[in-house]
């Protein structure tokens, strides 16, 4: 395997420790993966509890990788039933209404 190879594995690993450590904490988790373009891939991770975090990796792969090491449940899409489980407070709606408050 060559460095390149070897740097990939690094990071799915560090990837797949994140979301693992998340699902622990949240009793269970889902995911979702986002193209990001040239930056690479975001990981939608939603807890069992509706808590939610990201992850960003440096390509689709990777992310796939990760999310398939860590035993992660993927869905197409952000819709539906998965959105629906996201739980949200006032800082998630200061944050989303930017300077606007």
């Amino acid at each position: 395997m060559g460095s390149i190879g070897r740097m990939s594995d690094k990071i799915t690993g560090r990837l797949a420790k994140q979301i693992t450590a998340f699902a622990s904490k949240h009793g269970g988790a889902e995911g979702q993966i986002a193209y990001l373009g040239e930056l690479g891939a975001r990981i939608v991770l939603v807890g069992t509890d509706g808590a939610w975090g990201d992850l960003v990796a440096p390509s689709m792969d990777i992310a796939k990788a990760a999310a398939e090491r860590a035993s992660l449940t993927l869905h197409d899409d952000f819709a539906g039933e998965f959105a629906a489980k996201v739980e949200t407070g006032p800082y998630e709606w200061r944050r989303m209404a930017g300077i606007q408050l």
